[in-house]
């Protein structure tokens, strides 16, 4: 009903000459800042619940969002996507505005890619398809499982993935679900199963990004969810981390060694340490007491490393830490990476999971024999007029 709501509000405005703007989110600007730079009243965000101030922190630089404008150039609406399933709505009402969550509108389509290696598996795929997070997600899926440097031109690889396209355009990471590489001929084979972790044609994890526990709690007091229907509330929640509960001060220790790009105050999320691991992974740990001595921006940590200790700084109903986990600019489950070791399937999960690799292994093969042309990604107009159009429902 919701998705109908704004389809129509928006085909309305669009009556009158409306126009559509799009820009990129700027790096260090707060919610706060975007109000006051657009001339939008600061009670847009005053008046939000503790739950929707701390998401509306977790917008991320660079992120596309769309401003509809009247022909006063008037804002009569804004979408600013929180990850890829829920979006900030500012809309005009009479003479105020007011500032839902609503489900991002996308269209999920599966792709195919086969082609052969000429330069290198991550330089070819952008060749091909201009698609740089495919790349990243092809490289991550096998880890250092393979040597992609044993990779001679003439090798193939085929990846089924799926992707989300939002107003014409590549939106959000593409989710690989089944691969192949050749090194020397060789076949090598990584499958998605359903628990959200890579597996060999062997039914063998892919050595994946693993975390240590951040802080020692005493019980989960919230966990991740990408989007939630409140029953009571009539509404979309999410909540991009997991909250542990632990007394006011326990230590905080870095899950993984990396780089801190970010100690500070941030939202609703009081006071927050960002680090920057390996690849394109980054934690966040958030509503702290205060940071260990010498932390700040710049440092390198271990893992296991005490960077600050647990409080109720922000948006906090009580001594928690709240910690994100983020794949680029995507928040993912935290839980699905924290344990020590790898993991192989076992009784009617691996016959499963060998069935779901059989199917895909011919699947495979017979797209090596096809002449399937790459999906490329088309660029993107940054502004344009609605007069004509009624699809920004999206």
């Amino acid at each position: 009903m919701k998705k109908i709501f704004i389809f129509i509000f928006i085909a309305l405005s669009c009556l009158n000459g409306a126009y559509l703007e799009v820009d990129r989110w700027k790096s260090g600007e707060a919610f706060l800042d975007f109000l006051e730079r657009n001339s939008l009243p600061l009670s847009i965000y005053y008046n939000l619940d503790a739950g929707d101030k701390e998401l509306a922190s977790e917008i991320t630089a660079g992120v596309r969002y769309q401003i509809l404008r009247d022909d006063n150039k008037t804002i009569e609406q804004v979408l600013i996507p929180i990850g890829e399933e829920l979006q900030l709505h500012i809309k005009k009402v009479g003479s105020n505005y007011i500032l839902t969550t609503t489900p991002i509108v996308y269209e999920e389509k599966e792709e195919k890619l086969s082609i052969p290696i000429v330069i290198s598996p991550y330089q070819d795929i952008i060749d091909a398809t201009k698609n740089y997070l495919l790349a990243h997600q092809f490289v991550e899926s096998y880890k250092k499982s393979i040597n992609f440097k044993r990779i001679r031109k003439g090798d193939r690889l085929v990846i089924f993935y799926k992707q989300r396209t939002r107003l014409g355009r590549q939106f959000g990471s593409p989710i690989i679900e089944a691969s192949m590489v050749e090194v020397y001929g060789k076949k090598h084979y990584v499958f998605l199963y359903k628990n959200g972790k890579y597996y060999n044609d062997k039914g063998e994890e892919i050595e994946g990004f693993f975390l240590a526990l951040p802080v020692k709690y005493t019980r989960i007091s919230d966990r991740f969810t990408y989007k939630r229907w409140h029953p009571i509330l009539h509404r979309y929640r999410a909540h991009l981390g997991i909250d542990y509960a632990a007394p006011i001060g326990t230590p905080v220790k870095a899950a993984r060694a990396g780089r801190i790009i970010f100690a500070g105050r941030k939202g609703g999320y009081g006071k927050v340490i960002i680090i920057k691991h390996e690849g394109v992974y980054k934690t966040l740990y958030a509503h702290l007491r205060k940071f260990r001595r010498g932390i700040k921006r710049g440092k390198h940590v271990k893992r296991g490393e005490i960077i600050g200790y647990v409080g109720v700084t922000g948006l906090s109903t009580g001594p928690h830490l709240h910690f994100g986990l983020y794949r680029g600019s995507k928040a993912i489950n935290p839980e699905n990476s924290v344990q020590v070791t790898k993991t192989k399937l076992w009784g009617k999960k691996r016959k499963e999971f060998m069935r779901m690799a059989s199917k895909y292994k011919k699947e495979i093969d017979l797209t090596l024999k096809s002449n399937i042309e790459p999906k490329v990604e088309k660029s993107f107009k940054y502004a344009l007029s609605l007069k004509a159009k009624s699809n920004f429902a999206e």
